[in-house]
């Protein structure tokens, strides 16, 4: 049995805890789950949210057992395998933590709240009490703070990768292809240096063969 059974589907948020899992080197097996009611009895058991990623962690303890230990939402799997193979060396120093921990959660709470928002056509319009309940104001607000928050640096902690720029990253990557973000050169740059990475090159083959293999048998 592998370490990792991670249940994803090519087209969803799993690719960005594929990436996670080739920054850290694991030994996994995917199962690959098709949106709707006919889903494996294991997944929805694993998450009766029904979500892609989720992530179920064989771990082995001193004694010769084994525990399943299920990680859920794409940013605490990220920071997961961190912890969990700290010798691939994407955990923060204790100086870089700071920053770490900021972008990771203003990625997993105002970035993806506010994209999400604007693709639905939601809006709190100019009125600052419903922008303070939004969580992120506005999006022009978010994508200013975002572009300031990613100004003269290549990478979240400064110029080393760590876990969090596969999460950060994931956002920025994908609003360069889809629109979600407007283009604009620090987000172009950062997603650039992002896919000279050797492990988002092998993690996005794997989820773009499975996506050309499923159009193909539906061709």
């Amino acid at each position: 049995m592998a370490d990792y059974t991670f249940y994803t589907n090519p087209k969803s948020r799993g690719q960005i805890a594929r990436w996670a899992l080739h920054e850290a080197g694991t030994d996994y097996d995917h199962v690959i789950v098709e949106y709707g009611p006919n889903q494996p009895e294991a997944f929805v058991k694993a998450n009766p949210m029904r979500k892609f990623p989720t992530l179920v962690h064989h771990h082995a303890d001193d004694n010769g057992g084994v525990h399943d230990h299920v990680v859920t939402e794409a940013a605490a799997i990220c920071h997961y395998l961190a912890e969990m193979h700290p010798d691939a060396a994407l955990l923060p120093d204790t100086h870089e933590k700071a920053d770490y921990f900021r972008y990771l959660f203003f990625a997993a709470g105002p970035v993806e709240q506010a994209v999400v928002a604007n693709s639905m056509g939601w809006s709190a319009g100019d009125d600052p009490q419903k922008q303070g309940m939004l969580g992120y104001g506005s999006f022009d607000r978010m994508v200013d703070t975002f572009e300031a928050m990613l100004t003269g640096r290549d990478y979240v902690c400064g110029d080393r990768f760590t876990m969090a720029d596969v999460y950060v990253g994931s956002h920025v990557d994908w609003g360069m292809q889809f629109g979600s973000l407007p283009k604009r050169d620090v987000f172009e740059a950062y997603a650039d240096r992002l896919k000279q990475r050797g492990a988002y090159q092998a993690a996005k083959k794997v989820d773009a063969d499975l996506i050309a293999q499923r159009e193909a048998a539906n061709a």
